[in-house]
């Protein structure tokens, strides 16, 4: 039987824009080994839960270099602290 594969969540570094209304747009993710990827286009924002990873937050369906991929940012929620909240993206692990 063929074992399934493990996800974690992968902490990121995003460039955000921020549009009047106050909505977060993620432009840039940067990978943990300093790679950049261009966010061509944002699709979706909705809350939602990171089903491969766990975890809850507002998902970002994006689309980098034509491939649909989920960005999540995941809210502190110690309201008050500098820290508003951390981006991730499921990562799958052997």
């Amino acid at each position: 039987m063929k074992e399934q594969p493990r996800y974690v969540k992968e902490y990121v570094e995003v460039l955000v824009e921020f549009a009047p209304d106050g909505t977060m747009l993620p432009r840039i993710l940067v990978w943990e080994d300093g790679r950049r990827y261009e966010i061509d286009k944002i699709k979706a924002i909705q809350p939602a839960p990171a089903l491969k990873a766990g975890g809850q937050g507002d998902r970002y369906t994006i689309l980098i270099e034509g491939q649909e991929r989920f960005l999540f940012f995941e809210h502190n929620a110690d309201y008050g602290n500098e820290r508003v909240g951390k981006w991730f993206v499921e990562r799958r692990v052997s």
